[in-house]
């Protein structure tokens, strides 16, 4: 059993000695031999020094825009809710509910006949004090005969009763009830035969043509957003977009969600934007005519901030140079570069969590902007 053990050690030396006489021999010969992996994804080792695998994208000038994104509501244009303006009771429904009204169309008939007879006595007693002031003042200016409280009693009591009849008049129009707008008869709150009063609401009318589109904007862009400005509106729900411009900006932020409303009108034919649908808000911060706009994912974070890793020389001499960056206003994947990057620049995109400055790499494809 030793003398085995014994063979088996001295072959093992053999071994050894032999793989290292083939080392040194090959070392020998050159440190440009072929590539050999290493076992790291994309790297490799060539000679004495490593070759990394690298995609990279050429940094050029564009147009950058910076997105908020907000989630809105729609609202109507206008929505009413229509009160009696006499008491009495209702005889007639003149329009039903879902229909379109005009403005100024009649909704419900008020009973009229009480007041009809109030103005008929009002127009008799106004006609018969016309008169009088006329007899009156032609005696009193022309045949100075009369006094002249007797003149002035008659000048007025005329004014007086055509101001009764004015009156009952315009109360005799409210006995027919009229859309203030023009909208859709949304809901009817009363029948025929429901007794009403001065201020009983009696139904609703909305305007949907155009619609209102109300987001709440976070108060760190109260600086950004004014009336004016560009939005896009896209509803998830009818698959449908639209583009407009802000028609309003409040003043004051809410407490308790420190946002500030805005609004927007977009045209609704058909009615088909209904209240009440949620809509994705998408309002245009600021435009950049000729940007430096990089992929967020090209940039590796350092303690002092972000270094973007950039390619200099070609082929066997492709090294890599890293640069601090500056960065602004980001949307979505894409970042502005204020500083640290140029046109022409050749940007590693892929492998760049794997190099430092110095590494010679080698540039296996290059993305298109």
């Amino acid at each position: 059993m030793r003398e085995a053990r014994g063979a088996m050690t001295i072959e093992a030396r053999v071994r050894a000695g032999l793989m290292a006489t083939l080392v040194a021999a090959a070392a020998s010969c050159g440190g440009d031999a072929e590539a050999v992996d290493g076992g790291n994804d994309g790297v490799l080792v060539q000679g004495t020094a490593r070759v990394i695998n690298v995609e990279t994208a050429t940094v050029e000038r564009g147009e950058f825009v910076e997105i908020i994104r907000l989630t809105g509501i729609a609202m109507a244009h206008q929505d009413v809710t229509v009160s009696a303006q006499e008491s009495g009771v209702i005889r007639r429904v003149l329009v039903d509910k879902g229909s379109t009204v005009r403005a100024g169309e009649a909704l419900f008939q008020i009973d009229d006949e009480i007041l009809k007879s109030q103005v008929e006595e009002a127009a008799a007693q106004a006609a018969l004090a016309n008169e009088t002031w006329e007899r009156r003042k032609r005696l009193y200016e022309e045949d100075q005969v009369g006094s002249e409280l007797a003149y002035l009693e008659a000048k007025y009591n005329a004014e007086q009763s055509a101001a009764r009849l004015a009156l009952l008049q315009t109360r005799l129009g409210r006995t027919v009830i009229r859309a203030p707008i023009v909208g859709v008869l949304e809901t009817r709150m009363i029948e025929v035969g429901t007794m009403v009063n001065v201020g009983t609401a009696v139904g609703r009318i909305v305007s949907i043509d155009p619609i209102k589109i109300a987001a709440g904007v976070p108060e760190r862009y109260a600086a950004d957003v004014e009336v004016g400005a560009v939005a896009t509106v896209f509803l998830d729900v009818l698959e449908l977009s639209n583009e407009g411009v802000l028609s309003y900006v409040g003043a004051t932020v809410d407490p308790g969600n420190r946002t500030f409303p805005i609004e927007l009108e977009m045209a609704n034919p058909g009615g088909t934007i209904k209240p009440q649908m949620v809509a994705n808000v998408s309002v245009v911060r600021r435009e950049l005519a000729d940007a430096v706009v990089v992929p967020q994912e090209a940039l590796v974070r350092v303690e002092a901030g972000f270094v973007a890793f950039v390619v200099e020389g070609a082929g066997e001499e492709a090294m890599v140079v890293s640069r601090s960056v500056v960065t602004g206003p980001s949307q979505q994947n894409g970042v502005v570069i204020e500083e640290g990057l140029e046109p022409g620049d050749r940007l590693i995109v892929v492998g760049q969590q794997q190099v430092s400055a110095g590494d010679r790499v080698n540039v296996v494809g290059t993305r298109e902007r």
